[in-house]
């Protein structure tokens, strides 16, 4: 597994722990890096998806829910919206976007190793409608 793929994991990991509580993305970020071991390399890559995703997350939400069928964001599992989120963060409005394909791919690993096993088809779906109806969901044109 790549670097770029373990910090999607350890990211996945953070956003998934502050559904729990109530920090901020900044204060489960220290403490997941007090808690868990990982190389700075990868902890950079994880920090910049965490906090893009969380100060983008009602733009991310709304791009989702456009193009979710009968399953508002909010209703997904906690683990299946993650992964939607990062996925949708790197392929949109990251600095440095990722290829759709490859985000999909990426997002579909993630699913298959924490998520449920109906889940995989469903953001699998849900990722393909995103990218087809890019301007309608509000994605940057581009």
């Amino acid at each position: 597994m790549g670097d770029r793929s373990l910090s999607r994991e350890l990211a996945l990991k953070v956003l998934y722990q502050m559904e729990h509580g109530d920090q901020d993305a900044e204060a489960a970020l220290t403490v997941f890096a007090e808690n868990f071991a990982a190389p700075e390399k990868l902890f950079a890559y994880t920090r910049q998806l965490v906090l893009g995703v969380e100060q983008n997350r009602r733009r991310i939400d709304e791009m989702l829910n456009r193009v979710s069928r009968k399953w508002r964001v909010e209703r997904m599992s906690r683990v299946d919206r993650n992964i939607l989120r990062l996925a949708c963060y790197e392929i949109y409005l990251a600095p440095q976007p990722v290829p759709p394909k490859a985000a999909i791919s990426e997002a579909l690993d993630l699913s298959k190793r924490y998520a449920e096993d109906c889940s995989c088809s469903f953001i699998n779906g849900v990722l393909d409608s995103l990218i087809n109806a890019k301007p309608a969901a509000g994605a940057p044109a581009g």
